[in-house]
């Protein structure tokens, strides 16, 4: 196993154990394979494209003992009992989720925790086979990080038959509860690249069955598969020559990659050239822009004027904590900072190797897929109850002195939401390939984003989606060139189960003719009678949150707002693209649903509402 790896679970474990878009040209539309027979995608479909069962080395060791079946029941909308005996429900089931266990160590600690024959060869096997039957799992978990840590495994961490045998369960839970045009269960992993500490894993999606995934196993960081993610495309290239198959990977929590995930070279530090860049987003046309290690979309030091930038962020360290953050690792870090660099390396290489759609997910190591606040399990199992756990130590620097990152600072974040025509594998995974996607949070609002250069009030007014698709191009799509302004039409709806809509912005980034790179949030539709302020500005919305009882109501606010907006700033010389941020009114944060019902006494510290937020997959526009 990569020595990082190893270093980050060390990290991981030692805090688990130290307590509980009639004459302007037309808009390009993208491929509409797989749309309905109107021509477009109706129905949205919420999922979770992260989760970990007790598959994961990092999730068994953190307690997780529960498994495949107990994912897919949860999801899917079953009471199932989580590894520390809570009864567990969402209150409205997943339409599609990716199981996608970490593919080093896979079932290894499984299989120590159940003494497989293989396992109990070795006197290591055995000693911590009955350490956890004693009750001693954390000492047990802490001599086998260490034993990889320090190249002292008797046993091989990715044992042939081991791999095997895991990953054909892994397909086979995902064909038995996969019903299509009912729910989605994709097969799926992820690949556990660390470079120096810094976070490069990527989830792998398969469009295909088992017949097909079970031709090869999933992709390590072992035997040839460098934690480079060039050597993960070159499977994903492999994979589709062997089989005729469709595989995609996402990327997610670059806030944890000291710089490297959106670099302006290559992982090894040379240059991009055309074909790195044609690769690279042929292979990831999304990317995992929040979820509970903290919010990706931007930060306040790279958008100063920006008042939503500080959203739930961690700028503290790489995924380990063995090397603390600094504010020029920041651009390299950040969905929208990425977006702004795509633009650039357009310019000098014809390929933008940044031009992803959003989604958000998970990352659950609990096999619960929870992004709701009233119904957050934590990213761990040593985390999911007690009214303590908030001051629980998340991960503690080994080489840092005092940097270490609470489980109070952990988001109950979150969801990917997928245009499509229907509930199938095909239909999702094609629409998440043409970006017609989006993020939240967790709430499951609806938002719909439309380009095109001849959109009125009217268009609006009345079927907006048939007029966004007929005369436009949606989330994910690109615009030609034009001397004419480009208009877009924004809604979003409310969810019924969350907080009402403060406000709908487009986020609009550029790349000027001098290589610089701008943006500009515009505030494009609001609720209530509020007035642009002289900063430019509209007010907050007010705050209905009751921290005595963590109960808000939607007094303020709107159930939904759409608009056309008209880009007043647009110059037909230079490489841009807008995406759509959908902001909620205040609600009660985990935290304070925690201090209501569990008695938990929070430090001042602790943030106790939020303002919960969707972001739509980008539109671009090129004038070549």
């Amino acid at each position: 196993m990569n020595t990082s790896i190893k270093t980050a679970l060390l990290a991981f474990i030692v805090a688990a154990c130290s307590s509980p878009q009639n004459n302007a040209p037309e808009a390009e539309a993208t491929d509409t394979t797989n749309t309905a027979s109107n021509g477009y995608p109706t129905e949205v479909y919420f999922g979770d494209t992260h989760l970990h069962t007790d598959l994961s080395m990092d999730a068994g060791a953190f307690g997780n003992r529960i498994g495949l079946d107990e994912a897919y029941r949860f999801a899917k909308g079953e009471e199932v009992t989580s590894s520390t005996g809570i009864k567990a429900k969402l209150s409205r089931p997943l339409d599609f989720l990716v199981v996608a266990d970490h593919s080093d160590g896979m079932g290894l600690f499984q299989a120590i925790i159940n003494g497989d024959e293989w396992v109990m060869k070795y006197a290591q096997g055995k000693r911590w086979h009955k350490l956890i039957k004693d009750g001693q799992g954390p000492v047990a978990a802490l001599e086998l990080i260490k034993a990889f840590s320090q190249n002292e495994m008797e046993m091989d961490p990715n044992q042939p038959e081991l791999q095997k045998s895991v990953w054909k369960s892994t397909i086979d839970a995902a064909e038995k509860y996969n019903e299509p045009g009912k729910f989605t269960a994709f097969i799926g992993s992820e690949w556990t690249s660390l470079i120096a500490g810094a976070n490069l894993h990527r989830v792998v999606v398969y469009r295909d069955g088992g017949d097909k995934a079970i031709q090869k196993l999933a992709p390590t960081t072992s035997a040839g598969l460098k934690p480079d993610p060039e050597y993960l495309w070159k499977y994903m290239d492999d994979y589709e020559k062997l089989t005729g198959g469709n595989i995609l990977a996402i990327a997610h929590n670059g806030n944890l990659s000291n710089g490297i995930m959106f670099a302006e070279t290559r992982v090894n530090g040379e240059p991009m050239d055309e074909s790195y860049v044609k690769e690279r987003i042929k292979r990831e046309p999304l990317y995992e822009v929040t979820q509970i290690k903290g919010d990706g979309e931007s930060h306040p030091f790279l958008s100063p004027n920006d008042e939503f930038a500080d959203f739930e962020n961690w700028a503290f360290g790489n995924l380990d904590l063995s090397e603390a953050k600094t504010n020029e690792m920041l651009v390299g870090e950040y969905g929208r900072s990425a977006l702004k660099l795509g633009l650039k390396l357009k310019n000098q290489l014809g390929t933008n190797p940044y031009k992803f759609g959003m989604i958000g997910s998970t990352d659950s190591h609990t096999t619960l897929a929870t992004a709701d606040d009233n119904n957050f399990f934590g990213k761990a199992v040593n985390v999911e109850g007690g009214k303590d756990r908030w001051e629980h130590p998340f991960v503690v620097s080994s080489k840092v002195d005092g940097l270490q990152i609470m489980t109070w600072q952990t988001l109950a974040s979150g969801y990917a939401a997928v245009w499509a025509q229907e509930n199938t594998r095909e239909s999702i995974f094609d629409a998440m390939n043409r970006k017609e996607t989006y993020a939240t949070t967790g709430p499951r609002m609806k938002v719909r984003f439309f380009g095109g250069y001849e959109f009125t009030d009217a268009d609006v007014e009345g079927d907006f989606v048939k007029n966004g698709y007929e005369k436009g191009v949606p989330m994910g799509g690109d615009l030609s060139k034009s001397d004419k302004a480009p208009s877009f039409i924004v809604q979003s709806s409310m969810d019924p189960e969350g907080g009402s809509l403060d406000r709908i912005q487009i986020i609009k980034g550029w790349a000027n003719a001098d290589g610089s790179l701008n943006e500009k949030v515009y505030d494009v539709v609001w609720a209530g009678d509020r007035n642009v302020d002289e900063n430019g500005k509209v007010p907050a919305v007010g705050n209905t949150v009751n921290v005595e009882d963590a109960t808000w109501d939607n007094s303020v606010g709107a159930t939904e707002l759409r608009k056309v907006w008209t880009d007043p700033d647009f110059d037909p010389a230079l490489e841009a693209f807008y995406y759509v941020r959908v902001i909620e009114i205040p609600t009660p944060r985990w935290t304070l649903y925690d201090q209501v019902r569990l008695g938990t006494e929070l430090g001042e510290e602790v943030p106790l509402t939020a303002q919960q937020r969707a972001y739509s997959s980008p539109i671009w526009y090129s004038p070549k």
